[in-house]
């Protein structure tokens, strides 16, 4: 049988008695999948908390965000689960060891699984007002090409060319093992820290923000840093994917019973910049949300004419500030 590459957002087609991954017909009796592992809701004690869904007013138990699969599914993510737990329990040191392509599945069954309840939700409200949900055009092929992605768990892809993500990992200092997760639908962000380490993720823009940030990144390399200094660089990652002007497209060609994902270097018209002009009261604004925890307000983080601050560089050397003269809690 002729390999084809399921769809759903083509004709917003999510319900429970459909794979939502294949498009396979389910069972009856098939059980849904938790989107957040078991190992996640019991070390962290989630099941009962409640998550906010995309529309804030709704948040729904851990343990009830739920989405449908088939059985071939379930048990390629149950042998990709079980690769990460045992990484992401034992630290930085095995996770880093992970590769990106593992990293990526992962990231991205949790940032679908929650979309797929986020849409039903939006489905159900709108049901009520005998109105229909629909997306853009541009969102619709941005999830798809994620979604497409995501079917490597189950069908041979290769990826070729360009890494069609950018993924970090940074050693990171916490005073009490947590939980702390993110996302952001529109453009594809994704941040994780628990243990001793912190992940941000740009799913979909073809390595560019991670080429944006090398030079830090690798300035930082395997220094442990202090959570404020995490939240600060996922910060710069997702305001940077914001001010992408070009937008990924991939070559998906199926040959020989696999297929094949090329991705396309971002380029723009006219020679005009790749990243759209960096302003640093949006930028602000953004740093101020991750630095919620910290109480940190805007008049504190922008005092004008200086930029924004940072506790990531130091502003005297530019070499980054070491955790012990960060006079913020871990």
């Amino acid at each position: 049988m002729p390999i084809q590459l399921y769809n759903p957002f083509q004709e917003m087609h999510f319900d429970m008695q459909t794979c939502f991954l294949t498009g396979q017909s389910l069972s009856p009796d098939t059980e849904p999948t938790a989107v957040f592992p078991e190992w996640i809701l019991n070390r962290y004690n989630l099941s009962d908390q409640t998550f906010k869904m995309l529309d804030e007013g709704t948040r729904v138990p851990y343990k009830n965000i739920k989405v449908p699969y088939a059985p071939n599914v379930v048990k390629a993510m149950n042998v990709l689960e079980a690769e990460i737990e045992k990484a992401f329990c034992a630290g930085y040191d095995e996770i880093v060891k992970i590769p990106e392509e593992r990293l990526f599945q992962w990231m991205a069954k949790l940032m679908m699984g929650v979309l797929f309840e986020d849409l039903r939700i939006a489905q159900k409200k709108l049901a009520t007002q005998n109105d229909s949900l629909r997306l853009s055009n541009f969102l619709k092929a941005r999830f798809q090409k994620l979604h497409w992605m995501l079917q490597s768990l189950v069908v041979p892809m290769d990826f070729k060319g360009l890494k069609p993500w950018t993924i970090r990992i940074f050693k990171v200092k916490y005073s009490k093992d947590l939980f702390n997760y993110k996302d952001e639908t529109n453009n594809l962000n994704f941040s994780l820290s628990m243990n001793d380490f912190g992940i941000v993720a740009c799913l979909q823009d073809n390595g560019e923000v991670g080429k944006k940030y090398d030079e830090l990144t690798t300035k930082i390399g395997s220094q442990t840093l202090h959570p404020i200094q995490f939240e600060e660089l996922c910060s710069k990652f997702i305001y940077a994917n914001y001010l992408l002007t070009s937008y990924a497209t991939y070559n998906v060609s199926i040959e020989d019973e696999k297929v094949s994902v090329e991705s396309i270097p971002l380029s723009t018209q006219n020679n005009s910049p790749l990243f759209d002009f960096w302003d640093d009261n949006m930028y602000g604004q953004v740093l101020a949300n991750y630095w919620k925890p910290w109480g940190l307000t805007m008049k504190e983080i922008i005092m004008f004419p200086n930029p924004p601050i940072s506790y990531i560089e130091n502003d005297f050397n530019d070499e980054i500030t070491d955790i012990e003269k960060i006079n913020q809690p871990y």
